[in-house]
């Protein structure tokens, strides 16, 4: 078990990026990804996932795939956590909420550890933009409890 104090900061490869919501009178445009952008590295697969409130998903991480989340519905807290030897930010938690009102795009690299938490009322909705097709070969995944990390703060 994973049990460190739980120090915060910006994870090396981690971007968080500004979207842009366009209000229309029929109905909002929300942007998710351009192939201009620096988290694009290439297409593999979108898929939504959805997580009911206080409800958390995780540990899980990549081997190869770069995740590209966008929550356009709801409200979900990300949690990070980066135990790569070689970086710089080892032993470091990120956490970040996305929702309307922080509408953006995470781009988590690979071999980051993550989980996230429905912390909206109603539906919470996440959007992936990955660079290649899943494949349960190229991931792992550990018990919640096997990283301590305290999902109770307020969102």
């Amino acid at each position: 078990m994973v049990n460190l104090a739980q120090q915060e900061r910006d994870i090396d490869g981690v971007i968080f990026t500004p979207l842009t919501i366009i209000s229309v009178a029929d109905g909002d445009i929300l942007h998710g990804m351009k192939i201009s952008e620096e988290g694009y590295q290439g297409f593999g697969e979108a898929y939504f996932s959805s997580i009911h409130h206080n409800s958390i998903k995780g540990w899980k991480r990549h081997f190869e795939m770069v995740l590209n989340m966008v929550v356009p519905i709801g409200k979900i807290r990300f949690v990070l956590f980066d135990d790569r030897k070689e970086s710089t930010t080892l032993g470091y938690f990120q956490e970040i909420i996305l929702s309307e009102d922080n509408y953006g795009r995470l781009t988590v690299p690979p071999m980051i550890w993550f989980g996230f938490q429905g912390i909206g009322e109603g539906r919470n909705l996440l959007l992936n933009i990955s660079n290649i097709p899943h494949d349960a070969k190229e991931q792992e995944n550990k018990e919640l409890e096997s990283i301590t990390y305290n999902w109770s703060k307020d969102g």
